[in-house]
């Protein structure tokens, strides 16, 4: 998992609450469980006019020009800022990995359904909670400010504004840890790589028959 310490670019402002994750990724695009390939689909209804299926040629799908993401000033964005209980509806992990195969590392709302929230870590993707008058303060500035970017310092907890303000956000320490260092749940696993073929020449020589494959 790539690490994440310091992200800077550009903010799409996806000015809509209760977003639920069969609008982030439709059901039919979950038959993959790659876990890459998913960007062109997100939010897939609302990007296009047609009706989406796996293994098209989106590039020849007709796009609804009023969805923020076919604007051309957001075109790159990698901070999607949005409205309260982002990630609502079913648990699908599918909803982050379209997230972060679009380009999205952080994801800034007033809140977060749980099970999406906690996918996000997993994922490698940043989401964080700020309150509802920073957020109508941050849509303004994006609206009105072309290519309106944001850095966030992961380390010091902070959202910094281009002209030098900052707003501090919560995140678990665990959590934060795992970003900082890239680690998800087989990094994590892996790090303790020396103490596992430990147990296991240590069992290998005590119990053979359990290891022995005849």
């Amino acid at each position: 998992m790539e690490k994440y310490v310091i992200e800077q670019g550009v903010v799409a402002p996806l000015d809509r609450a209760n977003v639920d994750t069969d609008q982030i990724i439709p059901k039919q695009f979950l038959k993959s469980i790659k876990r890459t390939g998913f960007g062109p689909n997100l939010f897939d209804e609302w990007r296009y006019l047609d009706e989406g299926e796996p293994g098209q040629d989106n590039s020849r799908r007709p796009l609804n020009q009023d969805f923020v993401l076919n604007d051309a000033r957001y075109q790159g964005a990698n901070i999607l800022l949005t409205r309260r209980n982002f990630g609502c509806g079913s648990s699908r992990e599918h909803a982050p990995w379209a997230l972060e195969d679009y380009g999205f590392r952080t994801i800034i709302a007033p809140s977060f359904a749980d099970i999406f929230f906690n996918n996000c870590f997993k994922n490698g993707m940043l989401p964080i909670v700020l309150d509802e008058a920073v957020i109508d303060e941050l849509f303004r500035d994006v609206k009105s400010v072309e290519g309106y970017q944001l850095t966030i310092d992961l380390a010091k907890q902070l959202v910094i504004r281009p002209n030098g303000e900052t707003v501090s956000f919560e995140v678990d320490e665990f959590r934060k840890h795992c970003l900082l260092n890239g680690l998800d749940d087989i990094g994590l696993t892996l790090q303790h790589a020396d103490d596992i073929r430990g147990y296991e020449a240590k069992r290998s020589s005590q119990e053979p028959w359990v290891f022995d494959a005849h």
